[in-house]
């Protein structure tokens, strides 16, 4: 079967799948405190729509899959989910992406389920600053969320996410900078994008990566590795010894260039941009009885038509109407 392919001659081969809106953190930069209306359970792609859209999709050369949410380990039996995806021909890279509340639960059933790899979403390892970016006093259960998953040797990478914002990760940076060192977990710093909540973006709030990167080599000398085909991160090792540090820079430096990435929301609308203003329903076809036939021209049609760019530097830039928890992360 033909591959996908974009207009610009981009292959699409990575595909991050929400699989619910809702989020037991309230992250300042991704929601507002009070949280947001939650979809209806109904509105909700099932376990097996969402199974077949990525058997189609991985016959039309998707193989990375990532699961996502909001948080996705709030989703009832998300562990089968994963088991109903693990089989599926031609899938080389099943992770998910979480914010570690309810790893340590769910870290040996994710695990038997068949996961690949995992990322964890910590912006702070101070207790009282982790509760004032999220809203929750959750910092230890996630850290030993954290533990419960390294356990399984299996599964890896780790990767820990942390959005870097002007005026309160300066103080963080060196934190995550002996986590890395001191485990093998890949701590990436991603710059704050225009998807909050709040809508209180403004570009000054950026902390850039090559901020980030000063900061540690000031202390840490750093060296850059191979970057890798479609990666979204700069990684370095550190010279004087083991750890690795990424970048995810898509306000200062955007990768679109080579981006190989869909999006499916929980509620089955399909996205080829993160910033997309237009969105493909799929839902509405597939439970109207469309065949596989139907359901790829679809597909084909709105990759087709996938954005050149996000344009967040360029005048005339539009946020999404969705925030981030309700597009996937």
């Amino acid at each position: 079967m033909e591959a996908l392919i974009d207009a610009h001659g981009r292959p699409i081969t990575d595909l991050r799948v929400s699989v619910t809106d809702r989020c037991n953190f309230r992250c300042r930069y991704c929601m507002p405190a009070e949280g947001m209306p939650w979809l209806d359970r109904s509105d909700l792609l099932s376990f097996e729509e969402i199974a077949r859209l990525v058997a189609l999709l991985a016959r039309l050369g998707i193989t990375d899959v990532r699961l996502t949410g909001g948080e996705p380990l709030a989703r009832r039996e998300f562990p089968r989910l994963v088991s109903m995806l693990r089989p599926i021909e031609g899938i080389r890279d099943l992770s998910v992406t979480t914010n570690g509340y309810l790893l340590e639960r769910d870290a040996r059933a994710l695990v038997e389920a068949g996961i690949d790899r995992i990322n964890v979403s910590i912006d702070s390892l101070a207790r009282d600053r982790f509760h004032e970016v999220t809203r929750r006093d959750a910092l230890p259960q996630v850290l030993r969320g954290l533990e419960a998953i390294a356990a399984f040797e299996r599964v890896r990478p780790i990767k820990v996410n942390a959005v870097a914002m002007r005026d309160f990760t300066e103080d963080e940076v060196f934190r995550f900078c002996e986590l890395a060192r001191s485990t093998d977990y890949q701590v990436r710093f991603i710059e704050f994008m225009p998807l909050d909540g709040d809508r209180a973006w403004t570009a000054d709030q950026v902390l850039t990566g090559d901020e980030v990167r000063a900061l540690i080599e000031a202390r840490h000398p750093l060296e850059a590795l191979p970057r890798e085909p479609h990666a979204t991160a700069r990684v370095y090792r550190f010279r004087d010894g083991g750890g690795e540090i990424g970048f995810i820079n898509p306000v200062s430096e955007p990768f679109c260039a080579d981006c190989n990435r869909i999006r499916l929301t929980a509620d089955g609308e399909l996205r080829t941009c993160l910033f997309s203003i237009r969105e493909t329903d799929l839902r509405a076809p597939l439970r109207a009885g469309a065949d596989d036939a139907e359901l790829e021209r679809i597909l084909r049609d709105a990759v087709w038509r996938k954005e050149l760019k996000h344009r967040v530097n360029e005048p005339g830039f539009v946020a999404p109407p969705r925030t981030m928890s309700a597009i996937g992360g």
